[in-house]
């Protein structure tokens, strides 16, 4: 049912992560399916804010953040070898799904980013990404 599945990180909120991740596993063990996650940098390429920036400071940005996910990926599953790990940037919710559509994922799974339900959903990425999914959203909650 599930073949490839894609887990949307953001790295400041590790704690919400891990339980994404630990479902993440969970399902994909059931389903024997791919697990990728992503890891989404904020656009700062707009030329009025990109002037504040050196040439080089997404790419700078882009090697550090991959370097996290990482250690991030090697400390929380149990094969890091076979997940694999993208960075993207831009708006969140719209590379989560943009991602998703382009490589054909049939689940999403997000980590909840709040304890109050209707908090979580007004407003939030997950709420974008789960209006414009092309495939199954699951949040986690903590």
């Amino acid at each position: 049912m599930y073949k490839k599945i894609l887990v949307p990180l953001d790295l400041q909120e590790t704690a919400l992560s891990v339980r994404a991740t630990t479902v993440a596993q969970d399902i994909a063990n059931c389903y024997q399916s791919s697990i990728s996650v992503l890891t989404v940098i904020p656009d700062f390429g707009m030329p009025l804010v990109a002037n504040f920036f050196p040439e080089d400071a997404l790419k700078q940005a882009e090697n550090e953040v991959h370097a996290e996910l990482k250690r991030f990926i090697a400390a929380h599953f149990k094969d890091p070898s076979a997940i694999r790990a993208e960075i993207d940037s831009g708006s969140p919710h719209k590379v989560i799904v943009q991602h998703a559509q382009k490589e054909k994922f049939d689940l999403i799974i997000l980590p909840a980013t709040g304890k109050d339900v209707s908090k979580v959903f007004m407003g939030s990425s997950s709420t974008h990404v789960v209006e414009r999914s092309p495939c199954s959203v699951l949040v986690v909650r903590p």
